[in-house]
């Protein structure tokens, strides 16, 4: 999978996410702005902390993060499917 490579906190709660692919673009994230963990947020300053974690993670601090994997999907507008072409259906009992 692509890792991002780097990160910007933009105004009114977008990120710019640039990853190893060369995929980028900006993501809203002003929807979970005061949601559960993501109450942290209401601080703008806060939200200006991202960074990128250690295994490729967008956090901020230990409190919040979120998925890359997901955050490339939404970006590149590929499927699951297409980013992991091994993946197998759940089986449903």
């Amino acid at each position: 999978m692509f890792k991002p490579v780097d990160i910007k906190a933009l105004p009114k709660y977008r990120l710019w996410v640039r990853y190893s692919d060369g995929v980028e673009g900006e993501v809203d994230l002003s929807h979970l702005v005061g949601r559960g963990v993501f109450s942290i947020w209401k601080d703008f300053e806060t939200f200006q902390k991202v960074h990128i974690g250690d295994q490729g993670e967008i956090e901020w601090g230990d409190t919040v993060d979120l998925c890359p994997d997901a955050i490339y999907l939404r970006l590149s507008g590929k499927t699951a499917d297409q980013v992991f072409p091994g993946l197998k259906p759940n089986a449903r009992n």
